[in-house]
Formats: structure tokens, sequence, C-alpha cells
């Protein structure tokens, strides 16, 4: 069967390798010039990220990905990154705060759906804790008030952050458009025929998988329904002269932001003798862009001592609708817009039917979508399963 996939970023490509891989003709069509989408890297000689992106070896996407011999070169975070973890807490820097130890300590602890996490962790944590945890868990909520979603999602999502065990982060080195030129070989490979600076208006002729963002897909189909809950930040990515003692990550369990030296892990990402640094920061409910960048500026003045003075390089971005999918209480992933839309339509991205964290709902959907399309399963993987109409 033929199918069309309509964009070129990891969900797309996603797509349309496990289509290939299921025996369909596939075209996928891309409006920029270059594939990738939110995974684009910047060129050299500093490669940042639209994102704190990382792999995780412990979900099902991954799994995919490693069977098919698809993970390109990767580096789990060295122990001596580890040593460089720090949280903002009460405007200090340091350990753990006790308020998120004793949070924890409560792996057995499930949290409802239909109730808000503040409420839900003050009654089970306590006050402190409920903040506190809510908070930290601005790098992967990217939310100025965590304590109004969903008590399940951001537990679950505390908890995955936090396993006793080795982190399971793997950091694609070169930046993630290492990753994606990985896909696209592969893609070719396949047969899958690759159509760059190709846009697509209206709904595409027959089978086709739409793996774009819900605004993208909601414009192009013509669907108001097509629509979610997803973050509104401030993103900046520093270039600075390397200095001792800097942290490696830091959780803000303050103002629910986050900062990380990616190139502790992959020193090629910046220029000999400096560090590539990306920082994070919810923006509130009718805050101005300058009052937003004032108070992470107030961060990196708290975890990066001097970095106005070791500044060698600076992108700003705000970044609204960009960083997947929150569920607001009442709701799961179920409820988001389904992948299968009727008609031979599925769509796959970050803020669709599927479970997983932050990215890892992009590639999930894609693999369902595609095992939707073609009428078949993928069977060295569970990638796809549990993943359907919401």
């Amino acid at each position: 069967m033929d199918i069309t996939v309509v964009g070129g970023g990891l969900a797309g490509l996603t797509a349309a390798i496990a289509s290939a891989e299921l025996g369909a003709n596939v075209t996928l069509w891309e409006s920029h010039r270059t594939l990738g989408g939110r995974a684009r890297s910047t060129e050299p000689p500093y490669v940042a990220n639209d994102g704190p992106h990382v792999l995780y070896s412990d979900s099902a996407p991954y799994a995919w990905l490693r069977e098919r011999d698809l993970v390109p070169r990767a580096r789990a975070m060295p122990a001596r990154a580890a040593l460089g973890v720090r949280w903002r807490y009460r405007g200090s820097l340091g350990g753990p705060p006790a308020a998120v130890l004793r949070a924890a300590a409560r792996r057995g602890l499930r949290a409802p759906h239909d109730r808000d996490f503040g409420s839900w962790a003050s009654e089970e944590l306590g006050a402190e804790s409920a903040r506190a945890v809510g908070a930290m868990m601005g790098v992967a909520l990217f939310h100025a008030e965590p304590g109004t979603l969903s008590a399940a999602f951001v537990w679950e999502r505390f908890l995955r952050v936090t396993r006793p065990a080795w982190p399971s982060a793997r950091y694609v080195l070169g930046g993630w458009s290492a990753l994606v030129d990985h896909l696209a070989d592969r893609a070719r490979e396949a047969g899958v025929r690759i159509e760059p600076g190709s846009r697509v208006d209206g709904r595409p002729q027959g089978t086709a998988i739409v793996a774009t963002s819900l605004d993208s897909a909601r414009a192009l189909l013509g669907d108001p329904s097509l629509t979610w809950q997803s973050g509104h930040t401030l993103m900046v990515d520093l270039g600075v002269r390397r200095r001792s003692g800097d942290p490696f990550l830091v959780f803000d369990s303050d103002e629910c932001g986050f900062l990380e030296r990616y190139s502790v892990v992959d020193p090629t990402l910046a220029p000999t003798g400096e560090d590539l640094v990306q920082a994070q920061l919810p923006v509130r409910p009718g805050e101005s862009r300058a009052a937003t960048t004032a108070r992470l500026e107030g961060l990196l003045d708290t975890a990066l001592a001097g970095w106005r003075d070791r500044l060698t390089w600076r992108r700003d971005q705000v970044a609204r609708g960009r960083t997947g999918a929150l569920d607001p209480p009442g709701t799961t992933w179920r409820d988001r817009p389904a992948i299968d839309r009727g008609d031979g339509l599925y769509l796959a991205g970050d803020a669709v039917a599927a479970p997983g964290l932050l990215g890892e709902v992009a590639l999930t959907s894609a693999v369902r979508a595609a095992e939707l399309a073609t009428g078949r399963s993928t069977s060295r993987t569970g990638a796809g399963s549990g993943a359907g109409r919401g």
C-alpha cells in the first residue's frame, strides 16, 4: 500500500521507517529544506538543541530504536556529571532538599488522575514537598503552575526522573541532528521517498500519517478539535568559558526551571575551553518576556558564578506549544487527540493519545500510526502498543 507521511521530524521519520518496515511504499513530505523539526541542532561551534533532548534507555521507544540499530552514538551521564547535580531551593544552591527526598521515598504511592497535583500532594506529602516536587519537575513539564496539572501526570514523571538506579538518560553525541541524520539514512535505505522543501496544503490523498505539531495539523486538516494544553517557556542557550565548580544539572525547586551543562557529556558541543549551557524557565500567565528573562537570569546568577563575564555566545527563544502534552485533572494521555482519525488518516506527535515522557510520545505514536495504517504489528517490540483511539 502507499502511505504519505507529512512532517520530517522524529515522529515523521519514525513513522516512515515503521511503515516501510511493515511493507508500505512511503513518501515523506517536509516543508523545510532540512529534516528534523524540533530536533534540529544549531551549527557548530555551539551545537544546541531546542530543549532538553535526551533518550531514556528504560523506555519502549528506546528499545524499538535499539533493536533496529537506530540509536546513534550516545553516552550515559558520567559519574563526574552525576556529582554535579544540584537543586535551587529557597534561593540557594545545594543538594536535594529534604522535602524532595521525603517524596522520593514514597515510591509505592499512586496518584489519581482526577485530582490536581497541588491539593493531592499536599495531603499525601505535605505542602512543602508538594511545592518542591512540583517546581523541580519543570525539567519535564515546562509549566509555571505544576500544582494545577493532573496528580498522576506530575507524580509519574517525578518517579521516572528519580528512579533509584543509574540514570537512564542517554545523550546523543554531536547533537540531535545526528539522530535525525541516522533516521533519515535508514528511511532512505528502506525505500522511503523523502521530499524536503515540499509544503502540503490540505488533507493528503489516500492513507496518510500527519506527524506535525497539533497547531500545524489543525490548520492543515481544518479540524478545530486538534488541540491540547502544552508548555510556554523561555529558553536560553549560552556559551561560557569553563570554570571549575560549575554544576552539571540544576533542578529549580523555586521557580520550575532547570539548567544543564551539556558539554560535560559531549565536549564537541562547544569550542575548547568553553561550555554549552541550556537554561529554561516557564512563563507565568500574563508575564512579559522581560520579566521572565530577569527571573531566568536570576537562576543563572545562582547556578553559574560570573557567567556574564564569561559569556561567549547566547541564543534566547520563547517556546509556546512546543514542549509536549500537559494533562489537566480529569484526563490522561488517552483523552488527547486520537491517533486514528478515520478514513485512512492518522496522527503522530508529542501531544497525541500515546503514553511516554516528552519525546517518547512522538516515537510511540509514530510506530502505532504505522501499525494502524498498514493493519500490521511490529513484532520485535511493544513500542506502539497501548496507544490508539484515546
